[in-house]
């Protein structure tokens, strides 16, 4: 049996996929696979693991409807056409609940550096403009006994939560399609409905799926009813923001910054214009770059290929309807 990898992975997911007699080949070049690359490439393998933005829609899998089985190298499947894997009997494997501490790290870590304005006072530096003192000058906020909004309080988002409460003590309040007794518990959280978590928030963070139901859904509306000294942190997709409608809102002060580690498209094109705002600090989609997560997820990867090609159930499991 043979895997192909549209990524070079660690180690250790190859090791134990070797290890269970199965060939590994990865797509080595440092530029994305054309569709027609992608397709020859499968049909001469029996899985496939997918690392970046690929698209696995319908055409793609009409073309390699042979393969025994896909391992995301990631928890979203929004890439997925998971109707039609399941259609032609295909499982897909993501890698859920070991990247909740790495996600919620990296956005705690944007809402820091946006409230302080980091990133722009370091790039003062480079460009010699550390020269003078000015006490009414660059000035930040603070977070202690602010509101945090999450949107989306799953795994990450009450990683998230737990953080802010513990070091700033942050008041907590949320929107979900369902309740989440267990950070109303521990947290003290509140659950609000979208407009009261939009109009509370002191720091709104992101960190729902993207469906249609959150695709462009922070946009200008939603930035101008927001505080003005509100920050907005997005570590989840970038399609869930309006990126000019961000761009404007912080070019006109309405909201105090924003904290991107998702961007769209991705990668970002080093002209945007968000980029040159002091207020916002993006990164490069850098949540899950963790030595230890990147490991917890390459062995996910590793045994839900491992499953697939046994043909048993794999034990990450996206689209359950295959077995059906």
């Amino acid at each position: 049996m043979k895997v192909f990898s549209t990524r070079v992975i660690t180690d250790l997911g190859i090791r134990l996929m070797e290890e269970a007699g199965i060939e590994v080949n990865q797509w080595e070049e440092r530029r994305e696979l054309s569709r027609d690359e992608l397709i020859r490439k499968c049909r001469q393998h029996d899985a496939l693991i997918v690392a970046g933005p690929i698209k696995v829609d319908a055409q793609f899998l009409e073309a390699c409807q042979h393969l025994k089985v896909i391992a995301l190298h990631a928890v979203g499947y929004d890439n997925v056409d998971l109707m039609t894997a399941t259609r032609f009997r295909i499982p897909i494997g993501n890698t859920p609940a070991v990247v909740d501490e790495a996600t919620a790290e990296t956005a705690f870590m944007l809402m820091l550096m946006v409230a302080r304005n980091a990133l722009y006072q370091h790039k003062r530096i480079l460009k010699g403009e550390w020269a003078f003192f000015e006490p009414t000058a660059h000035l930040g906020i603070e977070l202690r006994d602010k509101t945090l909004g999450v949107f989306g309080l799953g795994n990450i988002g009450s990683r998230m939560a737990a953080l802010c409460r513990a070091a700033y003590d942050m008041k907590i309040i949320y929107c979900n399609r369902s309740r989440n007794f267990r950070a109303e518990q521990e947290l003290g959280a509140e659950k609000v409905p979208f407009d009261k978590l939009v109009q509370r928030s002191d720091v709104l963070s992101v960190h729902s799926v993207l469906s249609n139901e959150t695709r462009g859904l922070f946009n200008m509306e939603v930035f101008s009813a927001m505080k003005p000294s509100a920050i907005f942190i997005n570590t989840a997709r970038g399609q869930i923001h309006n990126e000019n409608d961000l761009t404007e809102a912080l070019a006109k002060k309405q909201i105090w910054g924003a904290g991107l580690d998702v961007t769209n498209p991705e990668p970002m094109s080093p002209d945007n214009p968000l980029l040159k705002l002091e207020n916002a600090t993006i990164l490069p989609h850098i949540g899950t770059s963790t030595e230890e997560t990147r490991e917890k997820m390459v062995r996910r990867v590793a045994e839900n290929i491992i499953a697939g090609l046994k043909g048993e159930r794999l034990p990450y499991l996206v689209n359950k309807e295959v077995y059906d």
